[in-house]
């Protein structure tokens, strides 16, 4: 079972801003991309027809702190922890760490998604439980 996920990403030029700063709103893309990252670690997708019904995980809150600027070329450390799981919810911490180590927190963010399906006649997103065997594979970090 998985609690947790780790990636880099290098900060590109056009992700800053014009004091050479990246800007706030590709911390939001860099936590998607861990979150897919972890997801595809499980053999599944943000969206994935493996299920019966098909899921999706749209965000249902999102928030960033920040304590540190970050800069073209950094490379930032990004782990993905899973801190709470419910019938139907998936809550991550994102802890975004310089290269020196995770002693160097930059950033932190929280993501909660809810797992959802499309009503078939009517194309409504409705919340649904996590299928099993999805489940089965997640568990709560515990530090």
């Amino acid at each position: 079972m998985a609690s947790e996920y780790m990636v880099q990403r290098r900060v590109e030029f056009s992700e800053t801003d014009m004091a050479g700063i990246m800007h706030f709103s590709n911390f939001f893309k860099f936590m998607e991309t861990a979150e897919h990252g972890f997801l595809r670690s499980l053999g599944y997708s943000v969206v994935t027809e493996q299920t019966d019904p098909p899921v999706g995980w749209p965000r249902v809150h999102c928030e960033c702190d920040y304590y540190k600027p970050v800069k073209f070329e950094d490379v930032l450390n990004i782990h993905l922890k899973v801190i709470k799981k419910s019938n139907k919810t998936l809550k991550y911490q994102f802890d975004f760490s310089l290269n020196n180590g995770p002693s160097d927190l930059v950033a932190k963010g929280i993501i909660i998604a809810a797992c959802v399906t499309k009503e078939p006649e009517s194309g409504k997103l409705v919340s649904v439980p996590i299928p099993d065997e999805m489940n089965a594979l997640i568990e709560v970090y515990q530090s």
